[in-house]
């Protein structure tokens, strides 16, 4: 029902019995329950227009739960501080390339501290835990990003997840990034009005997930949703290494890391997120040249994509703005129209809900649904600080999704 409750906003009694498919008489003992317990709260009366009393509305109790997302990716560390809701209410980033394991582990377990004083010390043992989003195989495909091998190395030798719960003073709950991400957007963004869509992440890689009947797909190794190892044609930017084989992969070409190589052969250096926001803003033409090329690449990936999961709607977000969003979506849209087959239509496309904040949202949603969901019996990650031997892993059922 709080799943139900957290996608919808605001429902009544009677729309949740429908939503959660039990009796009135259920409905009403369960939201008796979850009101004790600080977990939702009743609101005004509201009139459908039909015969009998006015509703009463029900929504999630912002301060009925808390949970810390960290998202880590090989040039950034986020770290954020999540409501019951979702609602984000304070954040703290690093914009850098990944330090070593230890001292990324001091610097969120720093973060941690400081976002800790938003909290009323009296509601501070309602903390679910801290979410830990970061790609899987952070040492691999270092020569199609353009980063260097020996700053990334020691992470494929060490538990993060371990190592950042002995650090702190709750328990973590780790997910792949792209997976956090379509989390985010499935519970409180498009997801809200949509059950069927597929989720592009464009950052220093390019991640992705796969919502179906309202639930995110996740594969056998948790992959489901990794556009990044989709094939397509090599690019024709100069500044793009050459394949191994006649094909390349999407992260290759549709990537920030791509840009960021791409303006570095023309002379402008661009290593933070910011510098490359000031590089579209500024219309520089290496910035036209790579988003041609990223373009020629996502449209035959998404159309593959599309043929295959039968979804209207792709969901697209962004690390960086500065008009790319706008840009990147209309070229897009126009490349995936004159590339559509006989009697198929393009998939509509729609900006994300959270912007840089994708995946630190969603990581945050990690430890709450792992306390609060039905079904975390189907949920894996690691064990608990306590103790578990089940991995924490976390979010809705089936939730997973790829990022690279």
């Amino acid at each position: 029902m709080l799943q139900a409750l957290r996608r919808v906003g605001e429902a009544s009694k009677a729309d949740l019995a429908r939503l959660a498919q039990l009796t009135n008489a259920a409905i009403g003992g369960i939201i008796q329950e979850l009101t004790a317990a600080g977990l939702i709260d009743t609101l005004g009366k509201r009139h459908d227009g039909g015969r009998g009393q006015p509703a009463t509305m029900l929504r999630i109790a912002a301060s009925g739960a808390y949970g810390f997302g960290v998202r880590l990716d090989r040039t950034s560390i986020e770290t954020v501080l999540a409501d019951f809701s979702g609602r984000i209410i304070g954040r703290q980033s690093h914009d850098r390339f990944l330090p070593t394991p230890e001292r990324a582990v001091e610097l969120v377990a720093g973060d941690i501290a400081t976002l800790l004083k938003l909290i009323e010390p009296d509601e501070r043992d309602r903390i679910a835990g801290v979410g830990l989003a970061m790609p899987f195989n952070l040492g691999a495909w270092l020569r199609e990003l353009g980063l260097p091998a020996e700053t990334f190395r020691r992470w494929d030798e060490v538990d993060f997840t371990a190592l950042l719960e002995d650090a702190i003073a709750y328990p973590v709950f780790s997910e792949n990034d792209g997976t956090a991400a379509a989390i985010a957007e499935l519970f409180s963004g498009a997801g809200r009005l949509s059950d069927n869509f597929l989720y592009l992440f464009l950052g220093p890689a390019i991640g992705g997930g796969v919502v179906t009947g309202g639930d995110c797909l996740k594969g056998v190794n948790g992959n489901a949703g990794d556009v990044a190892m989709i094939p397509v044609p090599p690019s024709r930017l100069v500044s793009s290494p050459r394949p191994r084989g006649e094909m390349d992969i999407l992260l290759t070409r549709a990537s920030l890391s791509a840009l960021k190589r791409h303006l570095a052969h023309h002379g402008v250096q661009a290593d933070t997120r910011g510098e490359l926001e000031l590089a579209v803003e500024n219309g520089h033409p290496a910035v036209d040249e790579w988003l041609d090329d990223c373009v020629a690449a996502l449209a035959p990936a998404v159309w593959s994509a599309i043929s295959l999961l039968d979804v209207p709607l792709v969901v697209i977000d962004f690390d960086i703005d500065g008009g790319l969003a706008a840009r990147l979506l209309n070229d897009l849209a126009a490349a995936l129209e004159a590339a559509a087959p006989e009697a198929r239509n393009p998939p509509r496309l729609q900006r994300g809900s959270f912007g840089s904040d994708a995946g630190a949202a969603g990581a945050s949603n990690l430890p709450i649904f792992f306390n609060y969901s039905p079904r975390t019996a189907i949920l894996t990650g690691r064990g608990a600080k306590q103790g578990a031997t089940q991995t924490r892993h976390a979010d809705q059922p089936h939730a997973a999704a790829g990022g690279t």
